[in-house]
């Protein structure tokens, strides 16, 4: 595909370390930016599903990920440009601490700045420290000289004392302060055992308004926008679309079932598929279709509400004994075997289509990049095929017999050079398992999957 230079205006809110809260500060630069009446577009670094949802309604409009571990940085640029060449401005919000990301720092908020060519601002909870702020702001300007830390927000300030004293320190270091955020509980977004509670469930509007309004008064939002103008031109390659339909796809989508990228769904589309989305919750029928995917989501708190929608569940056996192609993701996973047990070990049914039952753990079982190998063809890959993808689940599943599960993948953790184990089910017209993955990353694996429910469609 033919490259083109792009410049779109752009900043970027990292952050010291997981907590400091980045998510919360950055929705209050999109919704202030939004409010004076710019287009703003926003992306969040890293695999992450949940917090994009919040940046989405500060926006005004749909936030994107960036990640080079689920897509080559090539396609990430491209996907990067697509949209923020449509805005005024572009704001990314990093992940984690600026530094921290995959084996070697893989998918790190740093790694994409440099790549993006995008000026860094650093939020630091100040809270419990003085001075030493200011030495925390050096150490991350001198860590990496090629990332561009163009200056520093304060969070958790508690006096006017206590924002001189840190102040001063980074102005001896001539580090520029673009806002100031005092304690404020009102702003604080509730979190749940996957990180924030997801936006379909909170009062998010209402949220995103007050922590504007902290905003509007606490950031030198001026100076974030002249700081945006200065960057540097990127390549990218133009992103070609096609508006043929081969096959009709119902996705699943509901407060149980929201992990899905944007741009991964818009390459379904791009391949051929007419996505209808549907609630396994509300709903109780399927819409017509010739492949089905269930996605992540907290099937574990909706445990009760999607056991007692029978006819749903009836729905998918239906579609199941008809070889209609499947496929399900952590959560979804998860929702097709015989059971859940939640965190309080109660169990309730799902759809016993997968002969193992799901559990709830009290600590975090898997998280983090992992390679997938096929153990054998299935819809997405044939057998001895690598995936990159990662998984994030507080769950476990036991299968009914050990010996002859059809596990689907040889995970590898840590970006392919850890622990090695099995994982998943792949049998006849399914593939689940706890491997996310981004379809835009993954494009032979959408062709294969829209020439498999072409086949059955035609059966």
């Amino acid at each position: 595909m033919a490259k083109t230079v792009k410049n779109p205006p752009r900043i970027l809110i990292a952050a010291t370390q997981s907590g400091s809260g980045k998510t919360t500060i950055t929705c209050g630069i999109l919704a202030l930016l939004k409010k004076r009446g710019l287009k703003v577009q926003g992306y969040k670094t890293g695999p992450d599903y949940i917090d994009p949802t919040y940046l989405s309604i500060a926006a005004g409009q749909q936030v994107h990920n960036l990640d080079t571990w689920l897509l080559d940085k090539e396609t990430m640029t491209s996907l990067f440009a697509k949209h923020a060449s449509k805005s005024d401005i572009t704001v990314v919000e990093g992940v984690m601490g600026l530094y921290d990301g995959g084996k070697n720092g893989i998918s790190s908020t740093a790694e994409i700045s440099k790549l993006l060519k995008i000026p860094v601002i650093l939020v630091i909870d100040v809270k419990a420290m003085g001075e030493s702020a200011a030495a925390i702001a050096l150490g991350f300007k001198e860590y990496d000289k090629n990332v561009n830390l163009a200056g520093v927000i304060l969070n958790k300030v508690g006096s006017e004392k206590h924002k001189e004293m840190i102040c001063e320190a980074l102005e001896k270091l001539n580090i520029k302060v673009y806002g100031v955020i005092h304690r404020n509980p009102e702003m604080a977004i509730t979190e749940r055992h996957l990180g924030l509670l997801p936006a379909q469930e909170n009062d998010n509007k209402k949220q995103i308004e007050i922590i504007c309004n902290s905003v509007e008064k606490s950031i030198d939002i001026e100076g974030l926008i002249a700081l945006s103008k200065t960057t540097q031109s990127i390549e990218a390659e133009e992103h070609k679309t096609t508006n043929e339909k081969k096959i009709k796809l119902a996705v699943a989508k509901d407060e149980a079932f929201s992990f899905y990228y944007a741009e991964s769904q818009a390459e379904l589309e791009n391949a051929g598929a007419e996505i209808t989305y549907f609630s396994p919750l509300h709903d109780k029928k399927l819409p017509q279709a010739d492949g089905i995917i269930f996605g992540g989501g907290f099937p574990e708190m909706f445990a009760k509400q999607l056991s007692e929608n029978i006819e749903m569940k009836n729905e998918i056996i239906n579609a199941t004994n008809k070889n209609i192609p499947i496929i399900a993701e952590c959560g979804g996973f998860m929702y097709l075997t015989k059971s859940i047990a939640n965190f309080d070990g109660e169990t309730f049914q799902m759809c016993g289509i997968i002969p193992a039952i799901s559990f709830m753990t009290n600590k975090l079982k898997r998280m983090g990049y992992v390679k997938a190998e096929s153990l054998n063809d299935n819809l997405l890959t044939t057998k001895g095929k690598v995936m990159n993808g990662h998984e994030f689940h507080f769950s476990a599943i036991t299968p009914d017999n050990e010996k002859t599960f059809p596990y689907a993948y040889e995970f590898t953790g840590n970006c392919g050079v850890g622990e090695k184990y099995k994982g998943g089910y792949a049998k006849d017209n399914i593939i689940a398992s706890y491997l996310h993955i981004h379809f835009a990353g993954n494009k032979e694996a959408v062709k294969r999957f829209i020439e498999k429910c072409e086949k059955n469609k035609t059966k």
